[in-house]
Parts: C-alpha cells; sequence; structure tokens
C-alpha cells in the first residue's frame, strides 16, 4: 500500500507541508556543510534571481511559482512549508532539490543510490486551524529551538531577511510582536504535557 501522503492533490493557490526523511532514517545533514548547501539550494531555486552554471546556462527558478513560508532541518529529516501558484511547480521544485542535494551528499560522502527515504510527502493544508499552527509545529521541533541555526525562526522574528523565504503570508495571521508570545505559549503547554506523560509512564510501571 503506498505511504500516505505520497501521492498528492496537485492544486494551483494552496498551501502544503513537505516533509522526508534520510534513507533508513540516517542522517542527512551531517554537519553544518551540509545544511549551508541545502539552504544554498532553496536560495538557488527560490531566490529572486536566477543563479548560473559553470557553463553559463541558468539553474531552474521556481520564485514566481513558489513561495518558501518556512523551514526547518532537522539532522534525519526537513519540513519545508509552501504556497504554489502553479500545480506542478511543487514538482518541480522537489525534483531539483532532491537531486542536487543527492548529488552533493553521494559525492562528499562517496556514497551511491538515494540520500532520502522514498519520495518527499506532501499535506494539503485547507483549514484556518493548520495554516494558523503549522510554522509554530516546524519551529518547535528542535529543543533548542530560539538559538537553532536551521529553521526559519530568525526570520519571523525579524532578525533575519532573504528573498528566498517569504514568511509574509503566515505571519499577516498575527499582530506586530505577537508570533513569538504565540510561539512560547505553545512551548509551555507542550513542556506540561511531555512532563504529565512522563509520570503516568512512572505510575503505570
Amino acid at each position: 500500500m503506498p505511504s500516505r501522503n505520497i501521492y498528492k492533490d496537485y492544486v494551483a493557490e494552496s498551501y502544503y507541508h513537505i516533509y522526508n526523511r534520510g534513507l533508513n532514517r540516517q542522517r542527512v545533514y551531517k554537519n553544518d556543510k551540509d545544511y549551508e548547501v541545502f539552504l544554498g539550494l532553496l536560495k538557488r531555486y527560490l531566490g529572486d534571481d536566477q543563479d548560473k552554471k559553470p557553463n553559463r546556462l541558468t539553474y531552474p527558478n521556481y520564485y514566481k511559482n513558489i513561495e518558501l513560508l518556512a523551514f526547518c532541518l532537522m539532522p534525519n529529516h526537513y519540513h519545508l512549508f509552501i504556497f504554489q501558484h502553479q500545480p506542478n511547480a511543487m514538482t518541480k521544485l522537489m525534483k531539483s532539490l532532491g537531486v542536487a542535494y543527492t548529488m552533493y551528499f553521494n559525492k562528499k560522502y562517496k556514497r551511491t543510490g538515494p540520500a532520502f527515504q522514498q519520495r518527499y510527502k506532501a499535506i494539503h493544508i485547507t483549514e484556518d486551524d493548520q495554516l494558523l499552527h503549522i510554522t509554530r509545529y516546524l519551529h518547535l521541533n528542535p529543543n533548542n529551538h530560539t538559538n537553532y541555526e536551521w529553521s526559519s525562526l530568525p526570520y519571523y522574528l525579524g532578525t533575519k531577511q532573504a528573498s528566498w523565504l517569504r514568511p509574509k503570508r503566515a505571519l499577516e495571521l498575527f499582530k506586530k510582536g505577537e508570533y513569538k508570545i504565540f510561539l512560547e505559549d505553545y512551548k509551555d503547554k507542550r513542556d506540561e504535557l511531555k512532563q504529565l506523560k512522563r509520570q503516568l509512564d512512572l505510575a503505570d510501571n
């Protein structure tokens, strides 16, 4: 049976949460350079300038067709939150991104075969509640989220800007300065639930 969310509805003017793991859940980012290369590829394909190859031909660019709203890269998986304007834009972006990063990864670590597990998966975000909470879910993935280098949180807090990361659609749901409060409010509740779960687990033993 096909894995859930592998087969997607390719809908124009729609939000998607895209994610994938390393093959056999192994790390796909082993050091800072690997994270930097993956982010560099996002910039290549989603920035407002077209990068050129060594032969002076241009790389594919999807700036007009896809907005990257948020991201979080973890050691063995990634999350991307996008808004696509064209129904086939996501497929083209993910093919370019997957092929380019796998070529880099295999060359660097002297390996062959896919770097990621199966095809990427995607969830079509259609509910207002999902839209409100998806960026918070991504940004709270790392335990040390406030100091984590490899997520889009600094762009949401106004300490970084880039043409290839466009959080405006998500931030428009909040008043100025409200996003940090929204993030920390859920963090406190999440920590309470984790503590309660630990207590219940101990009680069951």
